[in-house]
C-alpha cells in the first residue's frame, strides 16, 4: 500500500476523502432536523526531545451538523515520559466556551470555564492491537462555581492490514470513557466510540466515528471527525 517515495498512496486517500464526503452529506441531510451532533477535533503533539512534549487540542462541537455551537474547547499542556516513549505524565490547561439552551428554549446562555488538569497515559500492545489507558483529574472553574472530576479512558486501535499501524494503512478504533464527580451526583457521563481511521503519514492520521454519550438525564449521539498530528 505504500509507494517508494514519501507521497501518500493515491487510491486509499481517495477512499478516505469519499468517506468524509459521505459524512458531510449525511450531516447536511440531518441538519436542523435531528439532535445528532457533530464534533470536529484536532489533537496535536510536539516532541521537544525524547522525554518532553507539548500537547495542543481544539474541539468544535455542535448540537446539529454545523452551525449551532454547543462547545468550543481549547486545551494545551506540558508532558513528560517517565519511560522511553511511554507512561506520559502531563499538566494541562483548558478553556471551554459552552452555549447552553435555557430550559430547552430557543435562548442560549454562554458559560465560560477554565480548567486545570493532570493526566497519566500508558500504552501497551496485545498482539497487533494497540491499547491506551488515560487517567485524568480535572479542577473546573465554571463562572463562579468550582468543581472537580475524575475520568478514565480506555482505547484500542486495531490494524486492518497485515502491515500494522503504518503509513498508508486503515485501522479500527474504539474507546470508552467514564466521568465521575467528586461531589454532587457521582456519575457525570459515559462515552462509547467506534470509528474507522487512516494513517496518512508517520505523524498524521484521521478518524471518522460514531459516539454515544450517556448522561444521568438521557443520551446523545455524535459524529466525530478527528485529526491526530505529531510534529
Amino acid at each position: 500500500m505504500q509507494g517508494n517515495g514519501s507521497s501518500v498512496p493515491l487510491f486509499p486517500m481517495k477512499r478516505l476523502l469519499l468517506l468524509l464526503s459521505c459524512a458531510f452529506l449525511f450531516g447536511g441531510l440531518y441538519a436542523q432536523e435531528s439532535a445528532f451532533g457533530n464534533w470536529l477535533i484536532y489533537f496535536g503533539n510536539k516532541q521537544i526531545d525524547t522525554r518532553w512534549n507539548i500537547h495542543n487540542e481544539v474541539q468544535y462541537r455542535t448540537y446539529d451538523w454545523g452551525g449551532d455551537l454547543e462547545q468550543l474547547m481549547l486545551r494545551t499542556g506540558l508532558g513528560c515520559n517517565l519511560t522511553e516513549k511511554n507512561n506520559n505524565l502531563l499538566l494541562g490547561y483548558g478553556y471551554i466556551l459552552s452555549e447552553n439552551y435555557s430550559d430547552r428554549s430557543v435562548d442560549k446562555v454562554s458559560v465560560n470555564e477554565h480548567r486545570i488538569f493532570q493526566q497519566f497515559i500508558t500504552r501497551h500492545a496485545i498482539g497487533s492491537i494497540s491499547v491506551q489507558h488515560r487517567y485524568r483529574f480535572e479542577q473546573r472553574f465554571i463562572e463562579d462555581d468550582y468543581r472537580m472530576r475524575l475520568r478514565y479512558f480506555l482505547a484500542v486501535n486495531v490494524p486492518l492490514s497485515k502491515g500494522g499501524l503504518v503509513k498508508g494503512s486503515w485501522y479500527g478504533s474504539a474507546y470508552n470513557e467514564i466521568f465521575v464527580n467528586t461531589d454532587r451526583a457521582l456519575f457525570d457521563r459515559n462515552r462509547v466510540y467506534a470509528g474507522l481511521g487512516y494513517r496518512i503519514a508517520d505523524g498524521l492520521r484521521m478518524e471518522l466515528g460514531y459516539m454515544n454519550q450517556i448522561f444521568s438525564s438521557g443520551a446523545r449521539d455524535q459524529l466525530n471527525i478527528v485529526t491526530f498530528f505529531t510534529f
